[in-house]
């Protein structure tokens, strides 16, 4: 909150007058590497640099500055507005942080004539004053990254910068499978992430929307043309390592695949020790359907009742049925009505259905979940066989 205050009051003071750029000026998109610590840190940071020797200016724009005290923060945040800002820092604390955590930080000098650059500097000037500088957030379409390529476009005029059209990864990849590249040290967030998320992530990311991560909107800038009356020119003019990676994460063995598969493995052996007395296994029951019921509730919530438009239409309510939630009055008794005697018994046949289509789904799944769903096919089928109806 103390950081927050600060940038805040900071951003104010840098932006008390308004400063004309000298032809000393460099504008420059910073571009600062993943990190580990935090989900949140896993994909990178942009942010944009301008500095003026001859005014003493060296100031970071930053568009991923969030505070948790602003008011209903997690209420927003769960119906998908949360609110972002564009802050204002001194270069050399900004870039502290990253060379602390050994995250590398790299800088491209945009080649921006005087009247491009003071432009770009009024637009940033104007968007970083209090009653402009909120905005809400959207994890891949206006986020850090995009907000600084539509600024700039923005302020430069339409058609003056000119980006390729052709993706960084060939052949293109979805939002998804974009994601996942930046998770392998993130197994669980990673999870988190293709669990809440549904068929949105799963649309294939043209050129213009694989810039939401950082380093590839530093690839399409290191690719950009200038088209302006002087003629075509490279968008950077100087590409600098401010300073190299040294953080080397480490892998985790502990991942999802791993936790569920040995779930499914003591399930299966519970089933076999009590093969004829499924009233024993109750409380897992409870516990196994209850939290997949759960499960299911939450992703409907995000899909019908929230903002979060990448929560929509998720696939992985096959896996986790909210219906779940009705056997568990049942599962306790140890007696189960007819009608859930006929549910119990459809189960196994929709799981292993839902398995065998598994890979051929239009949403992609998480491979780690296959045990789970392996598992909730085992209990349902031996619900069925052995479980005493009302």
């Amino acid at each position: 909150m103390k950081r927050i205050l600060f940038l805040i009051l900071l951003s104010s003071q840098l932006l008390s007058a308004q400063r004309p750029l000298s032809a000393q000026a460099e504008i420059s998109l910073i571009t600062c590497g993943p990190g580990q610590n935090e989900l949140y840190s896993a994909f990178g940071h942009s942010a944009v640099r301008v500095k003026d020797p001859a005014q003493n200016i060296d100031w970071v724009f930053n568009y991923g500055i969030f505070d948790f005290d602003q008011p209903n923060f997690y209420l927003n945040f769960a119906r998908g507005h949360l609110l972002y800002m564009l802050a204002v820092s001194d270069w050399q604390r900004f870039q502290y942080g990253y060379r602390r955590e050994g995250r590398y930080v790299h800088e491209q000098v945009l080649d921006l004539d005087s009247l491009q650059a003071q432009a770009y500097f009024e637009f940033l000037w104007t968007n970083a004053r209090p009653e402009n500088r909120d905005y809400y957030y959207d994890y891949f379409y206006d986020n850090c990254a995009t907000r600084v390529r539509d600024g700039l476009e923005l302020a430069m005029g339409e058609g003056q910068v000119k980006f390729k059209d052709s993706t960084f990864y060939q052949p293109s990849l979805s939002i998804r499978e974009l994601c996942d590249e930046y998770l392998e040290y993130q197994p669980w967030g990673d999870l988190g992430i293709d669990l809440c998320l549904g068929l949105p992530m799963d649309k294939q990311a043209d050129a213009r929307i694989e810039m939401f991560l950082p380093d590839l909107l530093e690839a399409a800038f290191a690719e950009a043309l200038i088209k302006d009356e002087q003629g075509t020119r490279p968008l950077v003019k100087e590409s600098r390592v401010v300073y190299p990676q040294i953080a080397k994460p480490q892998k985790s063995w502990w991942r999802p695949l791993v936790f569920f598969s040995a779930l499914f493995v003591i399930g299966g052996l519970l089933s076999w020790l009590y093969f004829k007395k499924p009233k024993t296994l109750r409380l897992f029951d409870a516990l196994v359907f209850g939290i997949s019921g759960l499960l299911g509730l939450l992703l409907l919530i995000l899909w019908l009742f929230t903002d979060h438009k990448a929560a929509a239409y998720n696939f992985n309510i096959l896996l986790f049925l909210p219906t779940h939630l009705l056997l568990i009055p049942s599962i306790l008794r140890g007696k189960f009505a007819a009608w859930m005697m006929a549910y119990l018994k459809f189960m196994p046949i929709f799981y292993a259905v839902l398995l065998l289509t598994w890979f051929w789904l239009p949403q992609q799944l998480h491979m780690g979940l296959m045990p789970f769903a392996m598992l909730l096919m085992l209990r349902t089928w031996h619900l069925s066989r052995h479980g005493k109806s009302a």
